[in-house]
């Protein structure tokens, strides 16, 4: 590996640590690295003490919902990152406690159904169901919210950008949308995807495999249904809030995206983060720089979502 600044001392021996390490994927069995990954996410402190509920979308679709104190009249429905094929509501409970607290907002985490049992388009049909129903079914634990956005990191960027491309159009959409080093072309094969394809923490490797228990037809990757970026018409996208990290495989398509939506006149909020790396929301406890990150991306949403509602208000 080529020297390369990482954000923090800290960042920098956690990753020489991982890069010593066989890839993530070498087993091949998705049930175990369920379980390693929920092992490593119950080591982790928990986050900020706020009230949750777990409830079911439709009586179907787990979800757990996040409200903090003060938190204003809108609601962040998230989606997780773990290559459609691993993570949960507890492996990213942490992450959703603190963007709830730094954005002020209720949160509202999706837990959609994983490959390779369930491959695309299911988890997309998840989150497509989980953004016609959020809004109505927090009303019931006193959430009124007048803006919604859906967030999602990694493969959970996948699922927010596709789902707003599938409401485009239609009664049901959200006003906002944020993609954190989310995955939006499942062919890339050049760029940021060699150049930062191994000892940054996401092999590309490990991409290549998550990408095949999610849609195992190689042929599909350019299908823009599980590739948002290569839509054939962006007009008409949610304001978008994106975020790249430059020591990130998948930093090049995440900035296309950005890129495409500036053309089709979509409000957009970019900022690459220098010397970060993919998976910086999992490890605000590892580096301080992560944890400057995550509360940027917090003030992102809270700012983007503000502005929103002062919007509505004037109207």
């Amino acid at each position: 590996m080529s020297f390369r600044p990482f954000a923090d001392n800290q960042l920098a021996e956690f990753i020489r640590g991982l890069a010593a390490l066989p890839p993530m994927t070498a087993g091949g069995d998705p049930v175990e690295m369920r379980r390693i990954t929920e092992e490593r996410s119950a080591q982790r402190p928990p986050g900020p003490a706020m009230v949750t509920h777990d409830l079911h979308l439709g009586g179907t679709l787990p979800c757990r919902l996040y409200q903090p104190d003060g938190a204003v009249d809108a609601l962040v429905i998230f989606f997780h990152g773990g290559g459609w094929t691993i993570g949960s509501l507890e492996t990213h409970d942490r992450v959703c406690r603190l963007l709830a607290e730094g954005a002020r907002v209720p949160v509202l985490a999706v837990d959609y159904r994983l490959a390779p049992e369930h491959p695309a388009p299911a988890a997309i049909e998840d989150a497509v169901f989980a953004l016609e129903n959020a809004a109505e079914a927090v009303r019931a634990f006193g959430v009124r919210p007048n803006v919604v956005a859906i967030v999602g990191d990694s493969a959970g960027g996948t699922l927010a950008a596709s789902a707003a491309l599938r409401a485009r159009g239609r009664y049901v959409a959200p006003d906002l949308v944020a993609l954190i080093y989310g995955n939006t072309n499942l062919a890339a094969a050049d760029g940021s995807m060699i150049s930062n394809g191994h000892g940054f923490g996401l092999e590309i490797e490990d991409i290549e495999w998550f990408d095949l228990q999610w849609v195992p037809d190689r042929d599909r990757w350019s299908d823009s249904d599980v590739s948002p970026l290569l839509a054939e018409d962006l007009a008409g996208f949610p304001e978008t809030i994106i975020v790249t990290c430059e020591l990130d495989p998948l930093r090049d398509q995440g900035e296309a995206f950005g890129d495409r939506l500036v053309e089709a006149r979509v409000p957009v909020t970019a900022r690459r983060e220098p010397g970060m790396v993919h998976n910086f929301l999992l490890w605000d406890m590892v580096s301080p720089a992560c944890a400057d990150a995550v509360a940027r991306v917090a003030d992102d949403i809270r700012a983007v979502i503000s502005k929103a509602l002062a919007s509505n208000t004037s109207t």
